[in-house]
């Protein structure tokens, strides 16, 4: 095949410029009714009382963390294998990032782990959905719930995917999106924070927007707290309305990839494939193996033109967190062996059946393809 197969690929058509001609008629590019009307549509897609539009993933974690009154003194616990962005968030609102090995079957926080890194300071946990994993949500919202700790989802990679007829990022204090390129929906840039609680959102609305509880004039405004800027704009607003009238046909692709990775790869021996439960509403933004020499299948696969991803070093190996590989068995372990297979919704059946093929043939004739 001469054509790339990527990994991922965002797509943009005629109804997201259809919205960014009218902001651009309106005259006003900045946070306004288009952007409430996105946060509208994005409350209701989960069954969530409120959404609040922000800058990207990473703010929202840091916003909802900080709304809560995480600061200065606190712990807050993170999954030790997932983006670095999640402890990155922690650390902008002062308090201590508590890293927690990895449970080696959900790819979520080792909850046999997480009680004995509970302390008298931690004050939230945040759990991550890896790829769209609901994981262990169960057991830690108990955990949290007997501690009197504080949940903040991290459901960057989980955008619609359910859990027990739940939507992620619904169960705990606050749920966190990401609308990055590699994302369902795409605004660019942009994250979204999801809660139902009344008095979050209001202080969440204030810290985004300079401490005001109210939209003023940039004039005679009262502040009544410090705040920061992490306005989401009109023009990304319109991305993300037009990105919106897609998702069920994306949603739909998305789910056909990971049937079709698990039928043609299921029983190869030497290759685990990560299985969604998509019939039960769960969606794989991305299908997810661990496979002895991960490097040299990448490779081998990238030779005909088939674009993967490495699985992301833990947050304890990253120079910012380093702690020691003995801390952290399963992450340590899982790391190196598991990778993103192309999951993009631009891809067609015979795109993942063409990978399945290049990969039943790499294990078959590994020893031959190596040497």
């Amino acid at each position: 095949m001469t054509r790339k197969i990527p990994w991922w690929e965002p797509q943009i058509g005629s109804e997201e410029k259809k919205f960014i001609d009218k902001v651009l008629a309106s005259n006003f590019p900045n946070e306004g009714e288009f952007t409430f009307l996105f946060e509208k549509k994005i409350a209701k897609l989960l069954d969530s009382n409120f959404a609040i539009a922000v800058t990207s993933g990473t703010t929202a974690l840091f916003l909802a963390l900080k709304g809560l009154g995480v600061g200065k003194g606190d712990e807050v616990i993170v999954p030790d294998l997932c983006f670095i962005a999640a402890a990155n968030a922690v650390d902008l609102t002062g308090a201590k990032v508590v890293l927690v090995d990895t449970n080696p079957n959900t790819l979520g926080i080792d909850v046999s782990s997480l009680q004995e890194k509970i302390t008298k300071k931690t004050k939230a946990i945040v759990p991550v959905y890896i790829s769209g994993y609901g994981a262990d949500i169960d057991s830690v919202l108990k955990i949290a719930k007997s501690n009197k700790i504080y949940v903040v989802e991290d459901a960057a990679e989980a955008f619609l995917s359910k859990h027990n007829g739940k939507f992620l990022g619904t169960f705990g204090d606050a749920g966190c999106f990401s609308f990055s390129p590699a994302k369902t929906i795409t605004t660019g840039q942009g994250g979204a924070i999801v809660t139902n609680n009344s008095r979050l959102q209001k202080r969440i609305k204030e810290l985004k927007d300079q401490g005001r509880s109210e939209r003023g004039t940039g004039g005679d405004d009262l502040h009544n707290s410090i705040g920061y800027n992490f306005k989401f704009t009109n023009l990304q607003a319109a991305l993300g309305l037009g990105q919106l009238t897609y998702l069920g046909t994306r949603l739909k692709r998305l789910a056909q990839n990971h049937r079709l990775y698990i039928n043609n790869l299921s029983g190869i021996k030497g290759l685990r494939i990560f299985e969604f439960d998509v019939e039960a509403g769960e969606i794989p933004q991305w299908t997810i193996i661990s496979v002895e020499r991960r490097n040299k299948l990448d490779q081998y696969l990238g030779s005909y033109n088939v674009e993967c991803r490495r699985f992301w070093f833990p947050i304890h190996a990253q120079k910012p967190y380093k702690q020691s590989d003995k801390s952290f068995p399963n992450s340590t372990m899982l790391s190196p062996k598991l990778l993103w297979l192309p999951s993009a919704f631009t891809m067609t059946d015979s795109d993942v059946e063409y990978v399945c093929k290049l990969i039943k043939n790499f294990t078959a004739n590994l020893k031959k393809i190596i040497s």
